[in-house]
């Protein structure tokens, strides 16, 4: 009898146990219903900042912390969709929510959302030729393991660059360990692209490793079409880039385009040419007075 009553409590503890629903985001939006005064809690482990319309600000109770979401809602909802973005990577997860209200309704689950399977940053990535190796070497064949082919990170950065300006938000690819590079205002660029009529202007840089990115506006001041060329720009970049290659007429809706510079090791600031001044510093220079050339 003793064994019976220290086995109950723990039996107890089974029964009350609260499962956790897991969904799988795979750019599909997920589906979160709600209960009216019923707190649901979604686990993201990862820090994220939530995209609200404003239309739930009176009905909607939200709260983050700690990789965790507590939702409740006041007030029947109909469905309306959450972005949740990723703090670090700026990954977007789309979540539907819809809340209603009824007597006596079930409690319901933790929702813990996980990421499916992905295809890799860049082409040829280690995980696809391990893949193939091992397909290879259990086929009992002599070939070969293909050479590996990655995508060179100048053109990872420059593409996550065109689309952080260019594309919606939700669609942004995600990239892991790319961060965002504060910049120094008002940085000179009137040697960027001396050969043009062109205002240059910083928008923005990135850094994935040891490169940079830096997003370049460019603006047509002439009253003609320009064609734009890579090695007319002055600095050390590794690669360059135009979003259009050519620009229309000042004024037009078509003279601004932005270029994507890659520096290595440096930012913008360290890879552009010194400025040369404007001043003449040659008519400080005294003649010379007598000596054995003097006319």
């Amino acid at each position: 009898m003793r064994r019976l009553r220290y086995a109950l409590p723990l039996g107890l503890v089974f029964t009350t146990a609260q499962a956790v629903e897991i969904m799988t985001w795979e750019r599909l939006p997920l589906p979160v219903p709600l209960h009216v005064g019923q707190e649901r809690v979604i686990f993201i482990d990862q820090n994220v900042r939530v995209g609200v319309p404003r239309t739930l600000t009176d009905t909607l109770r939200i709260q983050s912390t700690g990789g965790a979401l507590y939702l409740r809602a006041s007030a029947p909802i109909a469905p309306t969709r959450l972005q949740l973005q990723d703090v670090r990577t700026g990954e977007i997860i789309l979540v539907d929510v819809a809340a209603t209200e009824g007597i006596d309704q079930r409690l319901l689950e933790p929702v813990k959302i996980v990421k499916g399977t992905r295809s890799p940053k860049s082409y040829g990535s280690v995980h696809e030729q391990s893949k193939i190796g091992a397909e290879s070497s259990s086929s009992g064949t002599a070939q070969a393991k293909p050479e590996r082919h990655e995508t060179p990170l100048p053109v990872v950065l420059t593409r996550y660059a065109a689309q952080s300006l260019y594309a919606p938000l939700r669609t942004v690819e995600p990239l892991q360990g790319v961060i965002q590079v504060k910049q120094r205002r008002g940085l000179d660029l009137i040697n960027l692209m001396p050969t043009q009529p062109v205002n240059a202007s910083l928008l923005g840089a990135w850094q994935l490793e040891n490169y940079f990115v830096s997003a370049i506006q460019l603006s047509n001041t002439s009253t003609h079409p320009l064609n734009l060329d890579p090695r007319e720009l002055q600095g050390d970049f590794i690669s360059a880039a135009f979003q259009h290659q050519t620009l229309g007429a000042a004024g037009l809706p078509t003279d601004t385009t932005v270029a994507y510079l890659v520096t290595r090791g440096k930012g913008l600031a360290e890879a552009l040419p010194p400025r040369v001044s404007q001043v003449d510093a040659s008519i400080n220079i005294k003649p010379s007075q007598g000596g054995a050339h003097a006319q």
